[in-house]
């Protein structure tokens, strides 16, 4: 087996047996990792608490034969206190997790998507801004490639007059093609920001129906891009 280091960001754990542990890294190299932490759950592990869940972890692996690589060293190199202590940040970095597991592929390098969710989690972290969520939603489409058209009409490329969303469609509609759901001119100068670079400005605004709205469209646009409803964000809702 052969040894590699990497630094990764633990998107999910379950247990393995009595005293194990398989994690689900995304490390900023090798892609999307599973791997076995043996010990993990003994009182005393040499891991602690830094294979959970949000970890930011410079980590040493053996390479295994089968699917599962094996954690020999894991040390913190993030360690996002406010983010353990607080329960509407706990769900905006699930929710952050759970999105980029649903996207990552398995040992596929993609260092923008790991720093991307570094960069959200020490913003949730930091700042907790109540857009942070539909934000970068939108930015993993972008990423993606597959971001909805919300500058103009699908149907035809009409830019002026009232739009609707029209995800199915692949962003939106005008009147005159008609089809989609109301979406408000602020929740899409919003969203227009977010995808054109004006991210930092968003992440000002105060919560309110507009940060809501924003959150509603860019959940709707992703679960319909992964195909599946998005668990984590019961907890965030909840909170």
């Amino acid at each position: 087996m052969s040894l590699y280091r990497d630094v990764a960001v633990v998107l999910r754990t379950h247990k393995l047996g009595e005293a194990d542990r398989i994690v689900v890294l995304m490390a900023r190299s090798t892609g999307k990792v599973r791997a076995v932490a043996k010990g993990v759950r003994r009182t005393g592990s040499k891991f602690g608490s830094r294979l959970e869940p949000g970890s930011h972890v410079a980590l040493q692996l053996h390479e295994g034969r089968g699917e599962l690589d094996i954690v020999t060293q894991a040390e913190t190199v993030e360690a996002y206190r406010r983010t353990r202590e607080d329960l509407t940040r706990l769900g905006r970095a699930a929710s952050l997790l759970e999105a980029v597991e649903q996207l990552a592929q398995d040992r596929q390098s993609s260092p923008r998507l790991f720093d991307m969710l570094v960069g959200g989690l020490r913003t949730i972290d930091e700042r907790n801004p109540p857009i942070v969520t539909g934000a970068f939603f939108l930015k993993l489409l972008a990423v993606e490639g597959v971001a909805p058209e919300l500058d103009a009409c699908v149907g035809c490329g009409e830019e002026d007059g009232a739009l609707a969303l029209a995800l199915e469609a692949g962003g939106v509609r005008c009147r005159s093609c008609g089809g989609g759901r109301p979406v408000t001119d602020q929740a899409l100068s919003v969203c227009r920001a977010v995808l054109g670079g004006g991210l930092n400005a968003v992440l000002d605004l105060p919560e309110g129906a507009v940060t809501h709205e924003v959150d509603a469209v860019a959940t709707a646009a992703l679960e319909l891009h992964i195909e599946r409803r998005l668990r984590s964000l019961k907890v965030l809702h909840d909170a």
